[in-house]
């Protein structure tokens, strides 16, 4: 087993609840998301990140608009929606329960 691919799959698998996590703060553009999540080091190659947008905007779960820059063209920022913030607070509770139930494992473990 190569653990660096077990952690890089741990996570992409956490990836879009970290997203709406995100963006439920406040609306952010694309590069904003993707700096939060380098700093997490949740996230090395950008290019995943577009294509989870993409998914969950489609989805339903985010919307964006577009906003003039004083630093080139248009930005598209993320908004997270009413359907977004209801998968949020499932995703939420499912980390909280997954994350228990890995700590009771861990401690009968040791």
């Amino acid at each position: 087993m190569k653990i660096e691919n077990v952690k890089a799959q741990m996570r992409k698998g956490i990836l879009e609840f970290c997203i709406l996590s995100i963006l439920s703060e406040k609306d952010a553009y694309a590069s904003d998301i993707i700096k939060k999540l380098k700093e997490a080091e949740l996230i090395v190659v950008e290019g995943t990140i577009y294509p989870l947008l993409t998914r969950q905007k489609n989805s339903g779960l985010l919307s964006y608009r577009w906003e003039e820059s004083t630093q080139g063209p248009p930005r598209k920022y993320y908004i997270i929606t009413e359907k977004g913030k209801d998968a949020l607070k499932e995703l939420d509770e499912s980390w909280s329960n997954l994350t228990k139930s890995v700590e009771k494992i861990k401690a009968t473990n040791q």
